[in-house]
């Protein structure tokens, strides 16, 4: 041991004093090396902190920027484009951009209904709203939102299906695909909270791939969609075991015995006729106003004479008081007919084929014209406007 390893000695220190201060020594050396640590700790923490927080800012800028929903007030890139496949999102910066004078309601049995047919038979500038699974609830709020923006509409094409006349429409007013209330007001701000999360970031980065030019738009500007295969790849037997299978009611030719009474009659419920006669009360009488029952296979109608069919009928008939209400055309498709019977017209029980939709468009354009049945069945006029 060297001089300099020995301590000096207090003359008033005892044994145990020079024994601690001899043993501060390494106990000062670890102090330091834990500060160390610490420090170095702090200084990862922060750099942790700085990038999560760098990336937030990133990606809420991202975000901000291509505004996947159309629905925020900073529009950098242009007028929407919809590159999202739930439609429930995507329509109304559709609607709010306000390139159209008319429009279809619906859900999927209308999606065929072409815009460009209906411009050139029916006049005005259409843009096809329907809804893949669209409940009436949603229908109505769509409804209501064209309305806001487009005050004067020159048509408006309800394409009615049997969500129309479900008992427990205001119970059941969404399905799974979710539904964006906040998106159907006038507040951009009560959206934010639903705009940061990794769907909202998806459908940002396909419109960046949209517009360095590697993405087409999910659905054009005026909501068409072929969403059917292609006609050349259609399968007759296919699509015929598709209209039957698991059909539990025999082909055409099997009738109910099912009488309905004037007391269960006027019980029955159809909660969704209160949300279309208000919808229809909204539009201004210069409107042409059309309520479409599609023509979904007679493998989805209830057979006649049961309890299905008299729910059906008496559905039918409250919606044609509805139309003669409000001066609007009330067309019915739905029914048996040449073109329902067959099923080659169709790819499943309700959903026809390209072709169809184009003659669906022709008969409607000739049911308001002449305000007539008809002549080969097609189709069924319960009500219109007083000439």
């Amino acid at each position: 041991m060297t001089q300099d390893e020995i301590a000096p000695i207090h003359p008033d220190e005892g044994a145990d004093d020079i024994a601690q201060r001899q043993m501060r020594g390494p106990a000062l050396s670890q102090s330091a090396d834990e500060a160390q640590l610490a420090a170095r700790w702090r200084g990862q923490a922060r750099a942790l902190i700085f990038t999560f927080c760098g990336l937030l800012a990133a990606l809420v800028a991202f975000v901000a920027i291509f505004n996947p929903f159309g629905n925020l007030p900073l529009r950098i890139l242009g007028p929407h484009v919809v590159m999202d496949i739930n439609q429930r999102y995507q329509y109304p910066a559709l609607i709010r951009e306000g390139n159209f004078d008319s429009f279809v309601l619906g859900t999927s049995t209308s999606r065929l209904l072409e815009p460009d047919r209906l411009n050139e038979a029916l006049g005005g500038r259409f843009i096809n709203l329907a809804l893949n699974s669209g409940r009436a609830w949603e229908q109505y709020r769509l409804g209501k939102l064209a309305l806001r923006n487009v005050s004067s509409p020159r048509n408006v094409l309800v394409g009615l299906d049997v969500v129309w006349c479900y008992s427990d429409a205001d119970q059941v007013r969404t399905t799974k695909r979710g539904f964006p209330e906040w998106m159907f007001d006038e507040n951009s701000w009560n959206d934010l909270p639903y705009m940061l999360n990794m769907r909202t970031v998806e459908i940002s980065a396909r419109r960046l791939a949209y517009h360095l030019g590697f993405l087409g738009p999910r659905v054009p500007s005026n909501g068409y969609e072929v969403f059917v295969p292609p006609e050349s790849e259609y399968d007759a037997e296919k699509a015929a075991r598709k209209i039957w299978k698991n059909k539990k009611k025999a082909r055409p030719g099997q009738v109910g015995t099912y009488q309905v009474s004037e007391v269960e009659r006027k019980s029955w419920r159809y909660p969704a006729l209160d949300w279309l006669d208000r919808l229809l009360g909204l539009v201004p009488h210069s409107s042409n106003v059309m309520l479409t029952w599609m023509p979904v296979h007679i493998a989805a109608q209830p057979a006649p004479f049961s309890h299905k069919a008299a729910r059906e009928a008496e559905c039918k008939a409250r919606v044609a008081e509805i139309a003669a209400r409000h001066g609007a055309h009330d067309v019915d498709f739905r029914i048996l007919s040449d073109v329902t019977r067959r099923d080659e017209n169709y790819w499943d029980r309700l959903h026809y084929r390209v072709p169809v939709a184009a003659k669906i468009v022709e008969g409607l354009a000739e049911a308001v014209r002449t305000q007539q049945d008809s002549a080969t069945g097609f189709w069924v006029y319960s009500a219109g406007p007083a000439r």
